[in-house]
């Protein structure tokens, strides 16, 4: 049984150095030698991971005269997008039926404490 694409996409996200790489690429173009350089590892390390990400569809390399530049696909990322949106509609939805408890406790707890007869000088001294 293959994978899923969309598993593909969400294993090349699940490290953190890919992750970073793609942030860069959203700036534009770049090559291996200049996504390396803010990582304290090699650039055939950097390639392995763009390789990782070239596979899922969220990298595609071309080469100019003797550069090889890799640049950002982001139409996988729509569909992870598109596929988390209705987790997001539950979360809203949460949200909402607790924004509701809430005030309905909060109204609840006003209505107790309400004014306090007392407080207002009507004291048997």
């Amino acid at each position: 049984m293959g994978t899923d694409r969309l598993s593909i996409v969400f294993g090349a996200l699940a490290d953190p150095t890919r992750r970073a790489l793609l942030a860069r690429l959203a700036d534009g173009e770049a090559t291996v030698a200049e996504l390396a350089a803010p990582f304290s590892m090699s650039q055939p390390a950097i390639s392995r991971h763009l390789k990782v990400l070239e596979h899922a569809g969220l990298v595609s390399r071309t080469r100019q005269a003797t550069a090889r530049l890799s640049r950002l696909e982001a139409e996988p990322l729509r569909e992870v997008t598109t596929w988390l949106a209705r987790y997001q509609r539950f979360w809203d939805e949460s949200h909402e039926r607790l924004d509701d408890l809430l005030a309905a406790l909060q109204a609840g707890e006003e209505r107790r404490s309400g004014p306090d007869r007392n407080s207002e000088g009507n004291h048997d001294e």
